[in-house]
């Protein structure tokens, strides 16, 4: 259930209207660019930001323009398309459990996608980012259906019983990742960069790999946020209305599975934005969840960049993971969130 002094409770204002919903939209899209460009021109490599656009605009074959073209600009698509996926599946997540203290890690997406890699380096031997990209999202998929096998009940899996699934396969791969992993050292040291969430090494391959998968995802979302709304009153309520509960959920939750599944694969697990970035996108645009699902794509999208520009330079000449970086900046959000909202009762 959702208290009363929930934002999820509260009635749309005039504020966040139609047209002011726009023009904060209008706002980001604005932004946008320059946090793009922001991580475009910084990083550890110390090029001065004229001869970073110089280089862009005109590729000259140097240093300069192989380092922003093979890595900066691979590095801030990816961050920005992989941000969107975490952002959205968040929002729908939240929706699907109307819980707004719950992550796509709840699926057990996260969890599942870890051991799947694990054992793709130690049973098989891969070493590459696009051979974890398959294994990852198989295994990401395996464990959804895990969790909603045992969830499901005569109306579909329930908010309640989902979290609790969740929660406990998530607990169990886990625990077999880290017998993996610690009976291994090679396994140790091929798993803990991917595991700590990164977006270094990764090349404009793994966007065009992945890109199919998101815009799936994407689609997906945008088709399952509408009903995300009268799902809100209650399956019984929802199915007076017109409503179909249990196509909704599985809709949704094949939203989550692929966006989720995709950023994970291709960049580790990375916390917080799913979690934190719904409540920032509610704050901007009020309770419909056509706009709080677009909402979070681009500010989880616009996070992200921000989050891997950050690991660049307060570690210098050395970079701090992504993954990282978003446990320092989204455990305060978070912290703050459930503090000054008191959110939720069960």
């Amino acid at each position: 259930m959702i208290s009363r002094t929930s934002p999820w409770a509260r009635p749309l204002t005039r504020r966040t209207g139609s047209a002011e919903r726009w023009r904060r939209l209008g706002m980001l899209l604005a932004a946008l660019p320059v946090v793009v460009a922001l991580s475009i021109a910084v990083g550890s490599g110390g090029i001065a930001p004229d001869t970073v656009f110089s280089v862009l605009v005109h590729p000259d074959g140097s240093e300069a323009a192989i380092i922003v073209h093979h890595l900066r600009v691979p590095r801030t698509v990816l961050a920005f398309a992989v941000g969107v996926a975490l952002g959205m599946a968040g929002a729908l997540m939240q929706g699907q459990t109307r819980n707004p203290l719950a992550d796509p890690g709840l699926l057990g997406i996260e969890a599942g996608a870890a051991l799947a890699v694990v054992l793709a380096i130690a049973l098989l031997g891969v070493d590459h980012i696009g051979g974890y990209l398959w294994f990852a999202l198989a295994g990401a998929g395996v464990a959804t259906v895990a969790v909603l096998s045992i969830a499901a009940g005569r109306g579909g899996p329930d908010p309640l019983s989902l979290v609790l699934a969740g929660a406990a396969t998530s607990a169990l791969l886990m625990a077999f990742t880290q017998a993996f992993v610690i009976r291994d050292g090679d396994t140790i040291a091929a798993y803990r960069v991917w595991g700590a969430g990164t977006l270094l090494g990764r090349g404009i391959d793994i966007f065009y790999q992945c890109l199919p998968l998101l815009l799936l995802g994407v689609l997906l979302a945008a088709l399952s946020a509408p009903g995300l709304n009268l799902l809100q009153l209650g399956d019984d309520v929802a199915r007076s209305l017109g409503q179909h509960p249990v196509r909704q959920k599985v809709l949704g939750v094949g939203a989550i599975l692929v966006l989720t599944g995709t950023a994970t694969a291709a960049c580790g697990p990375i916390g917080f934005i799913g979690l934190t970035v719904p409540h920032v996108a509610r704050a901007l645009c009020g309770v419909d969840y056509r706009w709080i699902v677009a909402f979070s794509g681009l500010l989880g999208g616009m996070l992200l960049i921000l989050a891997d520009t950050i690991g660049r330079v307060i570690a210098l000449p050395s970079e701090v993971q992504v993954g990282v970086v978003m446990a320092l900046i989204g455990s305060p959000v978070f912290v703050l969130v459930v503090r000054r909202s008191r959110l939720v009762t069960i």
